[in-house]
């Protein structure tokens, strides 16, 4: 009787971890991607036209040598952020691409096809820029990571990076083989080696939604005299950018460009 208790209760267990393992993997897109609803503002667009996907850009502030290319979080709009950015630097066209699925873009997102996006924009509109820097915030540091290692960057700014979304989601469920399960790896680890501008990483104090090692093992991977490392004391991962030293030190970084 105890040995077929027993039988039966390891089954069950075997079956919820299968279970659950199956759902992660089929649900990995929606755990991932948070698309914005389109929103819209007084900005002009810059449209992309990807395999069939419509990806559109707002560019703020036209018209300047310098600009700056960001990449929000997994669920950031870009039509929300777009007046702070704008106001924060002037003196720069920023431009603010909607991953697929995001705001007014069409298509689904995904790392191959977010990453070639980005280097399309870059590559778009890099003859109207004397110099260009990246910035990226959560998923989109792993984005900015990408630009800068395949592109010429002036200025790198990461805000609450990551190692590689694996390596945090093994974080959060390790009793399953997560780098055989993920599709989208963002391995931002694997490109540092390719990256020549000065960078600068904003962390968070009290960031619960990327660990401390996370973020880490990214500042380990740079050379030092490439890097200048910050902290946001008492912020956590959303509201980072309402403390006032946010743009704060990011402006002195970039600088003119």
């Amino acid at each position: 009787m105890l040995k077929r208790l027993t039988k039966i209760v390891l089954l069950t267990l075997l079956f919820g971890y299968i279970t659950i393992g199956v759902l992660l993997y089929i649900f990995q897109d929606k755990l991932l991607y948070h698309p914005t609803p389109n929103i819209k503002i007084d900005y002009p667009q810059l449209v992309l036209h990807r395999n069939g996907a419509k990806v559109v850009v707002h560019v703020l502030n036209k018209g300047h040598k310098n600009a700056i290319l960001y990449f929000g979080g997994n669920g950031e709009s870009m039509a929300q952020s777009a007046d702070y950015i704008a106001q924060q630097f002037p003196e720069f066209t920023c431009y603010l691409m909607d991953y697929r699925g995001y705001g007014s873009s069409t298509g689904k997102p995904s790392q191959k096809a977010i990453f070639s996006d980005a280097l399309a924009l870059y590559d778009r509109v890099k003859k109207k820029h004397e110099r260009i820097s990246v910035g990226g915030r959560s998923l989109g540091t792993g984005v900015a990571v990408y630009v800068a290692a395949q592109r010429d960057v002036s200025k790198l700014a990461l805000i609450t990076p990551y190692d590689s979304i694996v390596d945090v989601a093994q974080g959060r469920y390790p009793m399953y083989p997560v780098s055989l399960l993920l599709k989208d790896t963002y391995d931002s680890l694997s490109f540092v080696s390719q990256i020549k501008s000065k960078t600068f990483i904003i962390l968070a104090q009290n960031d619960k939604v990327i660990p401390r090692q996370n973020s880490q093992r990214l500042i380990d991977a740079f050379k030092k005299e490439q890097l200048k490392v910050d902290m946001i004391k008492n912020r956590g991962h959303h509201n980072i950018s309402n403390d006032k030293r946010y743009y704060k030190i990011m402006q002195d970084f970039i600088g003119k460009g």
